[in-house]
């Protein structure tokens, strides 16, 4: 068996032991740095990694989008947005037009920052009724 890198063991062990809440953190994290991605590629021309970029971030909204329980009403407000953010990235990948990627990009972040307030304010609320963090 091929001994892992250092690095690649603390991403798995950081995946493994990571909660709900920070998991989702990191698929946010992911889908960001892929956009990110898409839109270097994109200035450098270089389509295919483009398209490869844009198509983990889409995936990663996909899986964002499963994750959603339609029983929740919170859920039903955010599948319309998902599903705005892969229409957003589909047109910037065809269209090769970085607005469209930038667009998505901004609706991720937020996502991302609202999510951060939300395990940074459960941790508190979980501290202070005496439970370990």
């Amino acid at each position: 068996m091929p001994k892992q890198k250092p690095y690649q063991t603390y991403q798995n062990n950081a995946v493994n032991t990571a909660s709900s809440g920070e998991l989702t953190l990191m698929l946010y994290n992911g889908c960001i740095k892929f956009i990110k991605q898409a839109e270097k590629h994109m200035e450098q021309n270089n389509i295919e990694a483009k398209n490869t970029s844009i198509q983990k971030a889409q995936n990663i909204i996909r899986e964002l989008m499963v994750t959603l329980d339609p029983n929740v009403t919170l859920s039903q407000q955010f599948m319309p947005l998902y599903e705005y953010i892969l229409h957003q990235l589909k047109e910037g990948n065809i269209q090769n037009d970085p607005a469209y990627l930038e667009e998505a990009l901004a609706y991720v972040k937020d996502f991302r920052d609202t999510w951060k307030q939300v395990i940074k304010q459960s941790r508190q609320t979980r501290y202070a009724q005496g439970e370990r963090v």
